[in-house]
């Protein structure tokens, strides 16, 4: 498995605490990269910007990146564009939600 690949299975371990869907399949890593020393870099979003639990979310995806051996850093940039929309879910998040 590559190293992108093994990152974006421990992300699936990042829940949105009030949706209860994993970050991946919500739609909200937009951008992963990772650098010839595998420090990795990761844009992302929130469902609405001014999300009171940021902290904890943006927090938990560094974490579980952090903690693949390879990586060596780890950086989450927050982004606002494009916006979220649930148009970004996976089909499996969109399952999720309407369960």
């Amino acid at each position: 498995m590559c190293l992108e690949d093994k990152i974006l299975e421990a992300l699936k371990s990042v829940y949105d605490p009030e949706l209860s869907i994993n970050v991946v399949d919500l739609g909200l890593i937009y951008q992963i990269n990772i650098s010839d020393e595998k420090d990795v870099t990761i844009n992302m979003t929130l469902t609405t910007p001014g999300c009171p639990l940021h902290n904890s979310i943006t927090s938990g995806v560094r974490h579980c990146v952090e903690a693949i051996e390879e990586v060596k850093n780890v950086k989450v940039n927050l982004v606002w564009q494009p916006a979220w929309s649930p148009d970004k879910m996976t089909d499996e998040g969109r399952r999720a939600l309407s369960r």
